[in-house]
């Protein structure tokens, strides 16, 4: 009689535990989709951020490039013209020969800065362009001595999200060398082997110490360098002593 009651009172509660178990479920379900919905608002919102960066970084480059550059170049050009002797056809003509010389030049790099307008063609045009872009504008600084072995040129995959992380990455990388590691030589290798795009920054500035900086949480950079290689499910590698130069190595699953 007890053997029937309890086989009763288990049978009874066996729709109840059931219950208990989908609406368990029923509520896992429902926080796990709330999760991935707030994770792929973070990552679209990192993106716009990355987005907004990398055109704020274009802008500074081309103010800096027109102020710097082809400011010069077109007032070189109206020092010439303006000491022009029409009586001396000799000088004359070697001057206004010169004056053609520097508008011909300003031409050229206003055709270059125009295609910097278009941030978004930077990483349409594959990664290992917007990467030889940023290079070629650090090597008109004429401040470092750069050794460069960019293999990325002619890839011919793309995921145009994590370019842009990539290129944010990178320009962040060196504006940290251009503010504060006083580097004199910057040598930086990218290439993609068995699907991971590696890309690797070596400089012999004055170093510092990574534990330090992050204590005292004063390397916001280098904390938007962390953050955004995480979002892109990369790993980073960092090495640096003071005296001693850095070193940060990023390898990223690609495309």
């Amino acid at each position: 009689m007890s053997l029937i009651l309890l086989a009763s009172f288990v049978f009874l509660l066996m729709p109840i535990f059931l219950l208990l178990y989908i609406r368990s479920y029923n509520r896992h379900k429902k926080n796990h989709v709330l999760e991935k919905q707030n994770m792929q608002q973070k990552f679209e919102s990192e993106m716009l951020q990355a987005r907004v960066e990398v055109q704020d970084q274009t802008m500074q480059s081309i103010a800096t490039e027109l102020h710097d550059n082809v400011g010069q170049l077109l007032s070189l050009t109206t020092l010439t013209l303006n000491s022009i002797n029409l009586n001396d056809e000799g000088k004359a003509k070697k001057k206004i020969d010169n004056s053609l010389a520097l508008v011909n030049k300003s031409i050229k790099e206003l055709r270059e800065l125009a295609k910097l307008l278009h941030g978004e063609q930077l990483v349409e045009n594959g990664i290992g362009h917007a990467i030889d872009q940023e290079i070629n504008w650090l090597n008109k600084a004429g401040t470092y001595e750069l050794k460069i072995n960019n293999l990325l040129i002619d890839l011919q995959i793309a995921s145009p999200n994590k370019d842009l992380i990539i290129l944010r990455l990178l320009q962040e990388i060196i504006n940290n060398i251009i503010k504060h590691a006083q580097a004199t030589h910057i040598q930086l290798d990218s290439y993609l082997t068995d699907n991971i795009l590696h890309l690797r920054v070596v400089e012999n500035g004055v170093g510092f110490n990574p534990e330090e900086i992050k204590s005292k949480k004063t390397g916001m950079g280098l904390n938007s360098i962390f953050k955004r290689i995480e979002m892109i499910n990369g790993k980073l590698t960092l090495n640096s002593a003071s005296g001693e130069g850095t070193s940060i190595s990023i390898e990223v699953p690609y495309p």
